[in-house]
């Protein structure tokens, strides 16, 4: 069934937000505020307390001040040092959720939001906070856990609290988020809409340690899209006893963080070819690149030399020269995967970066395509070489505007739901927090009662139910794995494509290179455009 964003690899997206990890870094740096208003946030860590331990891993990463709300006394922790902002502490739940708001209106850049009892890797936190682009996103894991959360499509669609349920809970929340910038202002409203019905007794006995949930449900509510930023095999506890803190502490040194940020730099659900014939080893030629040295846009220069290489054997003809350049695409694309994971491993960012990678994907295309049609030893080719070529243009113009039309949407939405006391920012987060509300069932922590509870709930479309037919097949199939993959590969992706190319041509000739790019290439499109088109008529 077709997949409305299933063309949206690396070649699916514009020049500034490339999915490999080459991605310009804000100059703003990201203002965090830590939620230390519970006692868990000063039990005893590794050279201090908790809280202690958190704001130094905080230091080491590139966020800007770190505003620490507590009970007693409000502290920021500048870059360059530490002073006090207020002698009065938060006086309570609503009071800490405009502390928060008040830190998003004069945010430059990214809010983050942690809980301030956070046992965590610092390699964890950076994962969150050092994420090309500093979008929007939620430290997560797949599985039981509480909070309980929904995660579909690498995004996270639904968060509960000790109020509500989550209808298909299949992760958990673990205490940290990120707001970009784009969206601080809906986090604005959200935070102030939120304090006003907790100072109205609409939140009943919830306190404190329920902030940080309860801003990433009104955040959902409100339309902001919040990408599942997966753990993995680091760990990122939230603990409330001295016994829990000492034995999150000793797990903490039970993963290696080098591995693991290496891991975290690998897709694992990437295009089947990718994921499967490159990721799979690729983390050998990433460690060696970084240990001399390496780089990201020095291995996309490599990149582009094998594929010039390649269209130079392939311009010879023979069955030899032809196989040598089938191998030459194949290392060309490993490394044009490898460009990426080396950034996300070092985190070296750049808007070079993602010039290059954007522009010389299409040039090493085109430049195989041009090999081929000039060693093919018969007529007729060139037709087929202008029509493969149109029609990977038209695949990546396609691309390229829908991008640019979701965003635009997206940015058009959250101006409108972000204005404060806005009727949409207002009412929608109001349902976030007020339904469903959970009955009966305490899958963790105690059930807080409201004082006044609604008259009438408004429930939130279970997921079975949204969107048309096609959009709900589209998301069953997504649960299977075979089929999950059947729809990525569908789609001819670069690697699809790179290993298409070089198994036709080492095999075939350019005759049969070009007529296969030719038919997969109109499936996949023809795929993808009812895809989005469903997509769209669904909202």
């Amino acid at each position: 069934m077709p997949d409305p964003d299933a063309s949206l690899p690396a070649e699916g997206l514009p020049p500034d937000t490339p999915s490999d990890g080459s991605a310009p870094v804000p100059a703003a740096r990201t203002a965090t505020v830590v939620l230390a208003t519970t006692d868990a946030a000063g039990l005893r860590g590794q050279g201090g307390t908790l809280l202690d331990r958190l704001t130094v891993q905080l230091s080491g990463l590139p966020t800007g001040d770190v505003h620490v709300v507590t009970r007693s006394g409000d502290v920021i922790r500048a870059p360059g040092g530490a002073y006090m902002i207020g002698s009065e502490g938060s006086g309570g739940l609503a009071d800490d959720l405009r502390r928060v708001a008040g830190v998003a209106r004069t945010a430059t850049g990214p809010v983050a939001v942690l809980a301030g009892n956070l046992v965590a890797h610092t390699e964890a936190l950076a994962l969150l906070l050092e994420r090309p682009g500093r979008d929007t996103g939620a430290l997560v894991t797949r599985g039981d856990g509480t909070p309980p959360v929904r995660i579909d499509r690498g995004l996270v669609s639904s968060a509960g609290t000790s109020l509500h349920d989550v209808e298909g809970p299949n992760g958990a929340f673990h205490g940290a988020f990120q707001v970009g910038a784009d969206d601080v202002r809906t986090l604005a409203a959200t935070a102030e809409t939120l304090a006003d019905l907790a100072e109205a007794g609409g939140l009943g006995t919830m306190d404190g340690a329920e902030a940080g949930e309860l801003l990433l449900s009104g955040l959902l509510r409100s339309g902001v899209a919040v990408r599942a930023v997966g753990l993995g095999r680091l760990r990122c506890d939230r603990v409330t006893t001295q016994e829990e803190a000492n034995a999150a502490l000793r797990r903490l040194g039970e993963v290696d963080e080098s591995e693991a940020r290496l891991d975290a730099a690998i897709k694992t659900d990437d295009g089947f070819f990718a994921t499967f014939f490159v990721s799979s080893w690729s983390g050998h030629v990433v460690r060696a690149a970084a240990s001399l040295g390496l780089r990201p846009n020095a291995v996309t220069g490599v990149s582009v030399g094998l594929a010039v290489l390649a269209a130079v054997w392939f311009s010879a003809g023979t069955r030899p020269a032809l196989v040598t350049g089938a191998v030459l695409v194949y290392l060309s694309f490993v490394l044009d995967c490898v460009d990426g994971q080396l950034a996300r491993y070092t985190r070296m960012f750049s808007p070079l970066g993602a010039w290059l990678d954007a522009t010389f994907d299409r040039v090493k295309e085109y430049v195989v395509y041009l090999g081929l049609a000039l060693g093919y030893q018969g007529e007729g080719i060139w037709p087929l070489t202008v029509g493969v070529l149109i029609l990977q243009t038209l695949r990546h113009t396609v691309d390229f505007s829908y991008v640019g039309a979701r965003a635009d949407a997206e940015r058009a939405g959250h101006a409108w739901a972000g204005a404060a006391g806005s009727p949409a920012a207002r009412s929608d987060v109001a349902v976030a927090a007020e339904g469903p509300r959970r009955r009966g069932r305490e899958p963790y922590g105690p059930v807080a009662t409201p004082a006044e509870p609604p008259a009438s709930p408004i429930p939130q479309e279970p997921p079975a139910r949204r969107g048309n037919a096609v959009v709900r097949l589209s998301h069953r199939l997504e649960q299977d794995s075979l089929t999950r993959w059947l729809k990525k590969i569908i789609v001819l992706p670069i690697g699809e494509r790179m290993a298409l190319i070089a198994v036709t041509a080492a095999l075939f000739d350019a005759r049969v290179t070009f007529l296969a790019l030719l038919g997969w290439g109109c499936v996949a499109m023809l795929y993808t455009l009812s895809g989005r088109v469903a997509r769209s008529m669904s909202r």
